[in-house]
């Protein structure tokens, strides 16, 4: 320990053109199994200030999806602007090591944003949660970046840095490093310090909060995890603790935003919030999860649709609020288009660039997505496979998917299973494989 898509599946790649001559910063932010209401910025029950006025100086979205309904996938379709089925990683990668799925992994094979972005002078560092791997050979400085520090594993400890599975877990690139300090404050520590390092030349900064997931732990709270395990002293109630979490994760978006203009550096950067998947969380008012149905691990709209906001003073209109099809894997596409940047050939993006929405006013039109080969979106329409509760739901008038109109609409119903059908076909003819672990068929 050292110290210190939409149909058709397979589309050309995609020639970048830079949105201006000095080449833009970008920061994604992205909280852990953080629900659509939870913050005051979607109208939630929890005051976050920041995340507030990150929406009222920028572009709110309405209607923005993780492409999975877990950590682990939706962070392999954020590093690769690809359905992750396709990478391999269509579950959580688990921390028991007698768990099969606990030796996937992102292999280094796979083309990411960071990895792309290097190619075009930019710096790229993540700090916070990996969950990506939990071999060496898995490690983000394999994929790009610069600089890691963080941890490796679903969620630790907030203040010993231990997994579930009693293994210490925080990293310094390659080796485990020991560092004092409640998470969330050290990753905001790490990305400040990051800006400043790299406040002359383009950088690409992904800050992976662990905040909200479990254990759920405030600055104060005890020790759940660890050989200095505090078996005395009570848990600070849950909900207390969920508030303590989010308002230290939403500080730290305001030191960001504050680091960036003090640098003068934010009409340069663009800066995207967002969750990696729908709330886990079931305390707090009915109003957490109102008014969608289901939640973390469903492909319901409340497994997927969470908080998307952009900011990028003088280039997003303040105050925008939109209601586009926006998914996770968009976010690589825009940020190569913005940087200039090109994906090699065989690199077939299942997202695409956001610039016309985020500085154009324009619209991407009418968009298909698809969730773990068992739900698809089309348009307002949504088109659950499930023998429990599917059917065809019409999102417009129905977000709470409480009304199956498959009799209403038999002919759209079958379009869409067939497309659904088609999608799963498509991702399992080209996954990556994963030596040493036996996948079950996407979506079955």
């Amino acid at each position: 320990m050292k110290k210190i898509l939409c149909l058709p599946f397979t589309i050309l790649a995609l020639t970048f053109v830079s949105v201006d001559a000095a080449k833009p910063n970008f920061v994604v932010i992205m909280a852990d199994d953080m629900g659509y209401n939870a913050t005051s910025a979607y109208g939630g029950w929890l005051k976050t200030p920041h995340l507030d006025r990150m929406a009222r100086e920028g572009m709110r979205f309405t209607d923005y999806h993780s492409s999975g309904v877990v950590c682990s996938p939706t962070r392999a379709g954020l590093l690769t602007g690809r359905y992750q089925e396709r990478a391999g990683v269509p579950s959580v990668i688990n921390a028991d090591p007698k768990v099969p799925d606990h030796h996937r992994g992102l292999w280094s094979s796979e083309h990411t944003f960071p990895e792309l972005l290097a190619k075009a002078d930019y710096t790229s560092a993540v700090f916070g949660k990996w969950h990506l791997g939990y071999k060496k050979k898995f490690n983000p400085m394999h994929h790009g970046f610069a600089n890691f520090r963080g941890f490796v594993s679903g969620n630790i400890d907030y203040l010993s840095h231990y997994d579930r599975m009693e293994v210490y877990d925080w990293w310094d690139g390659l080796e485990t490093v020991e560092e004092e300090g409640y998470s969330t404050h050290l990753i905001t520590r790490h990305a400040l310090r990051f800006i400043d390092e790299n406040k002359a030349k383009p950088f690409c900064l992904y800050v992976a909060h662990e905040a909200v997931h479990s254990p759920f732990q405030g600055p104060g709270s005890p020790i759940q995890r660890g050989p200095k395990k505090d078996r005395g002293k009570k848990k600070t109630p849950v909900e207390e603790a969920y508030v303590q979490m989010m308002t230290a994760m939403d500080e730290c978006v305001g030191q960001v935003l504050d680091k960036l203009i003090e640098l003068k550096l934010e009409k340069n950067t663009l800066v995207i919030f967002c969750s990696d998947n729908g709330h886990a969380y079931m305390g707090g008012p009915e109003s957490y999860r109102f008014p969608f149905r289901g939640k973390k691990g469903t492909v319901w709209e409340g497994g997927h649709r969470v908080p998307g906001i952009a900011w990028w003073p003088g280039r997003i209109k303040p105050g925008q609020v939109s209601d586009e099809m926006v998914i996770s894997l968009d976010l690589m596409p825009t940020m190569l288009d913005l940087a200039g940047a090109k994906a090699p050939k065989e690199h077939a993006f299942d997202g695409v660039s956001l610039r016309p929405v985020l500085l154009e006013g324009k619209s991407l039109g009418q968009r298909q997505f698809f969730w773990r080969g068992q739900a698809v979106r089309d348009g307002q329409w949504k088109y659950v496979d499930s023998p429990k509760g599917g059917g065809l739901f019409n999102l417009k008038n129905d977000l709470a998917e409480s009304t199956n109109l498959v009799k209403q609409h038999p002919a759209r119903a079958r379009r869409m299973a067939a497309a659904l059908e088609a999608w799963r076909n498509d991702v399992a003819a080209n996954a990556t494989p994963q030596p040493g672990y036996v996948a079950a068929k996407v979506g079955k």
